[in-house]
């Protein structure tokens, strides 16, 4: 199915109310867009006849800058029962393991759609599964990936590839089983492969550092330099959990940020994923540098990782971004109230985050990490990415006409999404995806066909 609106034509939006930066939200707004970009806003108009009206609230698309889209076939499969982060990733390879290019297509449509149904316009994928079983390569080196790409631009949404280097099964442990297929041998040959993924319109190229887990020290460097030559975004997990503190510690008398900053990595176009469990010169590191950190509140409560000192990093200076990272809740909303409710528990104490500080890490921080800094914001010149939410569903009834922004952060879900605009072209109307007939099932099917 086409979605309303080419995507080189000039069109007209009528927002309720939408947020245009800083506390307040405007009504009646006029978004006019061409091609791609935003050309007008005006707040205030009365809605020409033509235009389309989006009711609601409307802010800009959200970001989600840190995903695996193969754990999406995790959900509901492994949230009972006892454990932690390291039993849970051994369900995790065994999905890894069966995985092709083509079901791997599948599963990440159906994902990046469901996505779509959330709000967000841009994924940040983090990209290690790379080769076929033990490691054999592909035809194509990078099917994978390409999938990956395929599989977001047939779901209408942007993606950054942070294709990983991960070549070790920890520090001085060799790859086995379903981690051969992470690995390139080396970073040269990481940097050979990588190399030849192609960036298009909806889709550019970033790398990541699994992490210093899964990268000895001295091929670190390597990976910066190459996207350092690129210009191109450099993610990575770090501190996630204490064993690999004290790991680090042990073999490297460093912690993981200290080893990371020895090594160059850490800078404005880095993100560290996580960051967990910190002492007070990692903090200041991250901060001092301007690094990025991508905190995944649900993925974080549900692996028991622990609460990040997240007002402490972006005191430090660390812009904040926001990721669903397992997928085992794909809603944005309630990442971003996550900040706050999570700090509350931690320090006992209510606001800790103004409204726009969390639009900013749902929003404009994670587009910029990923490498899209002209998304994010509603202003003319930025990219046509918008999301509206009705505020008449029963979680907003009562009070989201009135405190629209508030209501929205701390009381809306993904269900209350019924517009997603990508590029000036509508992708969700109503509620529903415009080129994905029947997400549910497509996720079904995709899910259904890896244990078949």
């Amino acid at each position: 199915m086409t979605p309303a609106g080419a995507a080189d034509a000039v069109n007209v939006f009528h927002a309720d109310h939408a947020w245009l930066g800083g506390e307040l939200v405007a009504r009646d707004v006029q978004i006019v867009t061409s091609g791609e970009r935003i050309t007008q806003v005006l707040a205030g108009a009365p809605r020409a006849a033509r235009a389309v009206r989006l009711r609601g609230l409307t802010l800009p698309a959200f970001a989600n800058t840190h995903s695996h889209a193969f754990h999406r076939a995790l959900r509901g499969r492994t949230h009972g029962g006892r454990g932690d982060f390291w039993s849970w990733r051994e369900q995790m390879y065994a999905v890894a393991e069966r995985l092709t290019p083509e079901t791997y297509y599948a599963l990440a449509r159906a994902t990046y759609a469901e996505m779509a149904l959330a709000g967000i316009s841009c994924v940040g994928e983090f990209h290690y599964l790379h080769h076929d079983h033990g490691g054999a390569r592909y035809g194509d080196a990078n099917a994978m990936g390409a999938a990956l790409i395929a599989a977001a631009r047939d779901a209408g949404i942007r993606i950054t590839l942070l294709d990983t280097c991960y070549l070790a099964g920890g520090f001085g442990v060799a790859l086995e089983g379903p981690q051969l297929r992470f690995g390139d041998g080396d970073v040269l040959a990481w940097g050979e492969r990588a190399a030849q993924l192609q960036s298009a319109g909806h889709a550019r190229i970033g790398a990541a550092i699994h992490s210093v887990r899964a990268v000895p020290a001295e091929q670190l460097a390597p990976v910066r330099e190459w996207a350092d030559a690129r210009r191109a975004p450099l993610h990575f997990h770090v501190s996630e959990q204490p064993a690999e503190n004290q790991a680090c510690l042990a073999t490297h008398g460093v912690t993981p940020v200290a080893l990371l900053d020895a090594q160059g990595v850490l800078s404005e176009r880095a993100c560290a994923v996580h960051a967990t469990h910190l002492d007070a010169p990692a903090i200041e590191l991250l901060g001092q540098s301007r690094t990025t950190v991508c905190m995944c509140p649900t993925t974080e409560r549900d692996l028991a990782d622990g609460i990040g000192p997240a007002r402490a990093l972006a005191d430090a200076g660390a812009p904040l971004a926001l990721g669903s990272d397992s997928n085992a809740v794909i809603d944005m909303f309630e990442e971003a109230r996550a900040l706050e409710l999570d700090e509350r528990l931690a320090s006992r104490r209510r606001g800790n985050w103004r409204l726009p500080e969390l639009l900013a890490a749902a929003g404009e921080a994670g587009h910029a990490s990923l490498g899209w800094p002209e998304a994010g914001r509603i202003a003319p010149g930025a990219l046509a990415d918008l999301v509206t939410i009705s505020l008449d569903s029963v979680r907003l009834a009562g009070g989201g006409a009135e405190q629209p922004l508030g209501a929205a952060l701390f009381a809306a879900s993904a269900a209350d999404v019924n517009e997603l605009i990508v590029g000036g072209r509508r992708v969700v109307a109503d509620g529903r995806h415009l080129l994905v007939d029947g997400v549910a099932a497509a996720l079904r099917e995709a899910i259904t066909a890896l244990s078949s």
